[in-house]
């Protein structure tokens, strides 16, 4: 499982450097919070359709109905502002450790599923939480694209939590 961690490090630490170190603009914000949000929903997918575990079940879910809501409102309000999101390197390496998750967790049954969903979860959160705090808001220069940002942060605070406890669930049982 370290593997994971590995990848979502490599996936939105290198992409965000990338990102941070250009400034991204708000059609590039645009673009990694509909990719970042999308990973989750096709994770939190595949965990509700294939967790044996009610707690995941319910949390991923949860993920797809939060983070579909989330997606939602930044396509109507890109849509309003007339912006096209932009495919940036941030974006494009989400995307990539996305599909790199999907594929690994596919290979997964049982406990063994439910472990490393969520612990991808714990860490995915940890690292998109960051992103948002220290080159999503601080670059965003639309103010509706920034107060969206700062009014969907508590909801992924919450989403780190509640798969933190479902973490140390987990790890009691094993």
């Amino acid at each position: 499982m370290r593997i994971i961690g590995v990848i979502i490090t490599m996936s939105l630490g290198l992409g965000i450097a990338t990102a941070e170190a250009a400034g991204p603009t708000d059609p590039q914000i645009a673009a990694i919070v509909v990719t970042a949000n999308q990973v989750d929903i096709d994770a939190g997918k595949l965990a509700a359709r294939r967790s044996h575990s009610r707690d995941v079940r319910d949390f991923a879910q949860r993920m797809v109905t939060d983070h579909t809501g989330v997606n939602k409102s930044a396509v109507a309000l890109v849509t309003k502002l007339k912006v096209t999101p932009e495919d940036n390197p941030t974006s494009l390496s989400l995307k990539a450790g996305g599909e790199q998750n999907l594929k690994n967790l596919k290979t997964l049954k049982g406990a063994a599923l439910d472990k490393a969903y969520v612990d991808h979860e714990v860490t995915y959160h940890e690292q998109v939480l960051d992103a948002v705090d220290t080159v999503l808001i601080p670059n965003a220069t639309n103010a509706d694209l920034k107060a969206l940002l700062v009014q969907v942060r508590p909801a992924f605070v919450a989403h780190l939590e509640h798969a933190k406890r479902i973490q140390a669930a987990l790890a009691t049982k094993s």
